[in-house]
């Protein structure tokens, strides 16, 4: 999304850096289509279609999509072959929450990471209102098979940190991304409603090549 959505956090590290003291601050809320080596990514590498999603696990409209409109997108064209997905961490505020929820998805594994994503998007409602963003980011850690001395290993990762810093400064400035969630279909970024299946899978299905 853009300055009219949820602002990115510049130099949210910063912030995130305050991990040793994690006691979880309580809460307040020309495109680059190739997979780098940091990014998550989904589908078939050869699919026809490439949507790029900037995103943050404390940004609620992320999870608006994440819940409308994802499912959809994962099952009828992730799923089949037509998409390949690819997922870049942003963050949003509070900045050390949104840190510590990648960090989790990280340490979980690969096979685990879309999950975990997903699991603390769905839980964001219960970290804001309740504040006790540690416990949840830990029952969703447990979940995933991390121990509570894994988690807090996980989340005090200062390498964990400076890979999410230079990756946010590297496609800020790349793909002027101001906001979160940023969708980019095929190099385009998506200007219409995010929340939105219809609008959404119109525009996927447009990016796709003409039958021969």
């Amino acid at each position: 999304m853009h300055l009219t959505r949820q602002t990115v956090v510049r130099g949210a590290l910063l912030a995130a850096a305050a991990f040793g003291t994690l006691a979880l601050a309580a809460c307040d809320g020309g495109a680059k289509t190739d997979a780098g080596a940091d990014d998550m990514v989904m589908g078939k590498a050869e699919a026809p279609i490439t949507l790029v999603e900037y995103a943050s696990v404390t940004c609620s409209h992320c999870a608006e999509f994440n819940e409308k409109v994802f499912p959809t997108v994962k099952e009828k064209y992730i799923e089949t072959g037509k998409v390949k997905y690819i997922y870049r961490e942003f963050l949003t505020p509070p900045a050390d929450v949104s840190a510590a929820g990648v960090l989790v998805a990280r340490c979980a594994g690969k096979d685990k990471y879309f999950e975990v994503i997903d699991a603390i998007m769905r839980s964001q409602r219960e970290l804001f209102t309740t504040g006790d963003a540690k416990g949840i980011l830990k029952r969703v850690a447990n979940s995933a098979g991390l121990s509570d001395e894994a988690f807090a290993k996980c989340v005090n990762d200062p390498k964990g940190l400076e890979r999410i810093q230079a990756n946010m400064e590297k496609y800020s400035k790349a793909d002027n991304i101001t906001g979160t969630p940023t969708l980019i279909i095929n190099g385009q970024k998506f200007e219409g409603d995010y929340t939105s299946v219809e609008a959404f899978t119109a525009a996927l299905d447009k990016a796709a090549p003409a039958k021969k």
